[in-house]
């Protein structure tokens, strides 16, 4: 019996932790099942066709939000090539209304719903032993073929985290590729918009078992561990225990990324926070709104007040990079409540700003409220919002324009200098955002991909066109910029000139080749391969050395020197 446990991620670069963990359970009891990882940016017919050579039994996918079309198309097409493949589905897409799915899908044989390792291991023991008999299988929902009638079994009770294996052993199937941990299951808060909040059972794992864990990966120089505990420092002492223990046995490569409650976090836990490598961790914090109704209406805990406090003291230490979410379209928040919420979010100058919308999930709370609030949402998935009483379709579209603006020209870190100029000459950054965005679907600029030096001469020429007095010192941020993350060859138009004489190049690298004041471990280098490795310009009256092999862990910038008799870094 060949069963294939498919997954159908949203990149190359992410990897599917349930499927991992399904296969390892169903091992440890002698039952062998396959993985295959796709992702939803290949062709059907190449899916189809792998799937055909593959020859599987059985084949299980894992249904999320961003796969769940691409599932649906595959489930018509598959009993055509293989027409006695069985099909089962699970996750959390398919788990609030498998018996839909059995009614439009026909093809199908059943569903998983919720946890599933030990569902997934007894279904094991059914394909290949004949028993136990499905109706006797927690958790299922199937259709019965002696007489088609689709039957829901009672759910099955949660299980002990430590039982589920270590997944990683071998990491030849993760190379280049992002590794997600589980230190905790569940949710101890109740947001209406999430479906983790139904998860009320929280448990963890054992710290000694995640700590042996996560050395394995320490010591394997995995580059990124992402742990998808939903609010990870919920119980202070398993998030004290493993961050100390990741800050003692750092090697200084593996990033880990957590997503926390930022207003519970103790003095105790910030002071260690503060004592990291830069880049050891980094954090991921939902406050979503900073409205106090909204915020009580979706059964959400959070105190901006604390949040803002927690976050400008993490950033004092400069060694966190800090990611903020906002979400348009949750109830009581306008389009003004909206922008107060961002430019409250904003001020806080945080390493990323996501500005998301709202996802109107099957199972969640906010799905049952949807008549109440007025709420009209997308029938295909993402499920996004459209409108509510309080926010038009007309605002959520300029919404949508000002996001592509913030990823763009904030959350790239591309634009730092001339950003933080440019917010001067309006009344606060979202409308700021507004006016960029503006300016792209006026002179049709939305509908276009552009390269990376583009984006610096549409903003200069936006700029331009917006009357500010002192162009040329947006000439010259925009140039800094550039050549903080950039060791470009070609020049940008609004900047044509080249300041600095080959001669002066020349000996500046001559004597830098020399005497390293600057360059400290490019001795190994010489004056040319030194040269391209580098970048030297006059900028705003002063001659600057960008150097591209020592970046900020945080922004990614490069180090930049002040070429002075009295040097210094600048």
């Amino acid at each position: 019996m060949k069963v294939l446990l498919a997954a159908i991620n949203a990149k190359y670069i992410h990897s599917n932790l349930a499927v991992y963990s399904l296969k390892a359970y169903a091992e440890k009891f002698g039952y062998k099942a396959k993985i295959a990882e796709y992702t939803i940016n290949q062709p059907l017919n190449e899916l189809l066709g792998e799937l055909f050579e593959q020859k599987p039994d059985v084949i299980c996918f894992s249904c999320y939000l961003w796969n769940i079309s691409y599932v649906k198309a595959l489930l018509k097409e598959l009993p055509k090539i293989l027409p006695e493949v069985r099909l089962w589905l699970g996750g959390p897409e398919v788990s609030f209304n498998a018996k839909q799915m059995l009614a439009e899908y026909p093809q199908l044989e059943g569903i998983m719903c919720g946890e599933g390792e030990e569902t997934f291991r007894e279904l094991m023991e059914h394909f290949e032993q004949g028993r136990p008999e499905l109706d006797k299988i927690r958790g299922i929902v199937f259709c019965r073929k002696t007489d088609g009638k689709i039957i829901e079994t009672p759910p099955r009770q949660v299980m002990d985290l430590n039982a589920v294996p270590f997944v990683y052993e071998n990491l030849d199937c993760f190379a280049n590729k992002i590794v997600y941990y589980e230190s905790s299951r569940g949710c101890p808060f109740s947001c209406s918009y999430c479906l983790s909040s139904i998860d009320k059972c929280l448990r963890f794992r054992d710290t000694k078992k995640v700590k042996e864990e996560l050395q394995f990966l320490i010591d394997s120089e995995v580059p990124q561990v992402k742990f998808v505990d939903r609010t990870f420092n919920c119980r202070r002492d398993h998030a004290m225990e493993i961050w100390t223990y990741l800050m003692e046995h750092d090697r200084g490569i593996t990033n880990f990324h957590f997503e926390i409650a930022a207003d519970l976090l103790s003095e105790e836990e910030l002071e260690l926070i503060g004592k990291m490598r830069p880049g050891l961790i980094q954090l991921e914090i939902g406050i979503q709104s900073t409205n106090e109704d909204t915020i009580r209406e979706i059964r959400r805990t959070m105190q901006f007040s604390r949040v803002k406090k927690v976050v400008k003291q993490i950033q004092e230490r400069g060694n966190v990079h800090q990611h903020l979410d906002l979400i348009a379209g949750l109830p009581f928040e306008d389009m003004a409540s909206f922008k107060k919420s961002f430019c409250d979010v904003y001020a806080l100058k945080p390493e990323q700003l996501q500005l998301g919308f709202l996802k109107v999930l099957k199972g969640s709370w906010m799905h049952e409220k949807a008549e109440d609030y007025g709420l009209l949402y997308q029938d295909m998935p993402p499920y996004e919002v459209l409108s509510t009483r309080w926010i038009a379709y007309g605002e959520i579209r300029r919404l949508k324009k000002i996001e592509e603006m913030v990823e763009v020209y904030y959350n790239s870190r591309q634009f730092e200098y001339t950003i933080e100029l440019l917010e001067q000459e309006y009344p606060d950054a979202f409308t700021m955002y507004e006016a960029i965005a503006a300016y792209y679907e006026k002179e049709n600029l939305d509908k276009i991909n552009h390269s990376r030096l583009a984006r610096y001469e549409i903003l200069f020429a936006f700029i331009e066109k917006s009357q500010i007095r002192d162009i040329e010192s947006y000439r010259q941020s925009l140039l800094l910029d550039l050549y903080m993350r950039e060791n470009v060859k070609r020049r940008p138009c609004f900047v044509q000139e080249i300041q600095i004489t080959k001669e002066e190049a020349r000996r500046f690298y001559e004597k830098e080749a020399q005497e390293f004041h600057y360059l400290k471990g490019y001795e190994q280098y010489g004056r040319m391969q030194i040269r391209k490795m580098t970048h030297l310009e006059w900028i705003g009256g002063k001659l600057l050395l960008f150097d591209y092999q020592n970046r900020n862990k945080l922004t990614h910038q490069a180090a930049v020197y002040e070429i002075t008799e009295d040097t210094g870094e600048v």
